[in-house]
């Protein structure tokens, strides 16, 4: 295989759609522990698409975080990296081949590395895995996907993680399309509430890190009501710190909806080069709200789309409509703006000390 490493600066990596391989992101997650490196990476395209000439190399630049467990080991980790994506086929021979060519850059003590995959799941393709009205029902168990990942590669090591990290399913708006027809491809439902909302006197509006404590109430409010875990306060105030205001950069932009000076929701919207991505959202338990997030979400999707952006990532959902899935609502929430749902392969490992992992492994899944 024909693979090229070099490291470089975290702020020299290049502006990407995808929001978690932006040196913005190194820089967030630094504060929560992590150590960024930057590399870019060269691949021959007959790695890629076992049809093209191995003269021509596609180049691209890798965000890999390392986490400390202890004062003697850590891991790596890859968040929606990387972004070149081969065919099905050369996927596990791939992530084998990059694993043991990022190795001598990483500490001895690297217990593993995980990759927190962004490429369309190999089984969203397939019609079993899809019921009688449509319902994508995953994959299917992990040691039948370790063994088709690991077709063609020599140690076959790869291993699908315990749980995953960032967004599995998603849906990604094409934002090339005029308002007009955006409005057109949402829901009825939620057209209508759109619609609404002009008559409710509910105002959007921007807003900077002095006012964190208003949407930090927001958030806690739904966290608690939802059973979702916490982050304080500084993390949020950390992204709007760490954001690159020039165009080729990370803009964020805290978006707050309110009526008679009361906060009915909030969000962060993300505009990293061509995409803006819903990050986060939180709403207050009032009535109001309901109307509140989709003028919101409206709004954002506008903001987005008037920056330039061609796409607009939702930032997970259920994966189908059933009901008893935890997301299920937001997953009909955001359906409901038209968008189409996007399956990733989601968290893989490979590891690089076989009993450390298997130790790491157990407390993951225990925890």
């Amino acid at each position: 295989m024909n693979f090229k490493l070099e490291k470089k600066e975290l702020n020299d990596i290049r502006p990407t759609n995808i929001l978690p391989q932006t040196s913005f992101w190194g820089r967030v997650k630094k504060n929560q522990g992590f150590k960024p490196y930057g590399f870019e990476l060269s691949v021959s395209k007959d790695v890629l698409f076992n049809s093209e000439k191995t003269l021509l190399n596609v180049s691209d630049d890798l965000l890999v975080l390392l986490k400390n467990l202890n004062s003697e080991y850590c891991y790596a980790y890859i968040p929606y990296g990387p972004k070149i994506e081969p065919v099905f086929e050369n996927q596990g021979l791939f992530l084998e081949e990059l694993s043991e060519i990022i190795r001598p850059y990483l500490p001895p003590k690297c217990i593993f590395i995980r990759y927190d995959l962004k490429w369309e799941n190999q089984w969203a393709k397939e019609q079993d895995c899809f019921d009688n009205s449509g319902n994508w029902l995953g994959p299917p168990e992990n040691q039948i996907q370790e063994f088709r990942v690991n077709y063609k590669t020599n140690n076959w090591n790869l291993r699908k993680s315990p749980g995953d990290i960032l967004p599995k399913n998603t849906f990604l708006l094409d934002l090339t399309k005029d308002e007009k027809d955006l409005l057109s491809n949402m829901r009825y439902n939620t057209r209508y509430n759109i619609k609404r909302t002009n008559k409710q006197g509910i105002s959007i509006q921007e807003y900077g890190v002095e006012h964190i404590g208003d949407w930090y109430k927001l958030y806690f409010e739904t966290a608690v009501r939802h059973n979702m875990p916490l982050q304080n306060e500084n993390f949020f105030a950390s992204i709007l710190r760490n954001q690159d205001s020039s165009k080729n950069g990370v803009n964020i932009k805290m978006l707050m909806a309110k009526n008679d000076d009361e906060y009915l929701a909030s969000m962060f919207l993300v505009l990293s080069k061509n995409r803006g991505t819903y990050l986060y959202g939180a709403s207050s338990s009032s009535n109001k709200d309901m109307l509140a997030s989709y003028a919101l979400q409206w709004e954002s999707i506008k903001i987005a789309k008037n920056y330039g952006c061609t796409e607009y990532d939702m930032f997970g959902s259920a994966p189908n409509l059933n009901k008893s899935h935890p997301l299920h609502g937001v997953h009909v929430y955001k359906k409901g703006f038209g968008g189409n749902l996007i399956h990733r392969m989601g968290c893989w490992d490979y590891p690089y000390m076989q009993k450390e992992y298997d130790v790491f492994k157990i407390q993951e899944i225990i925890n």
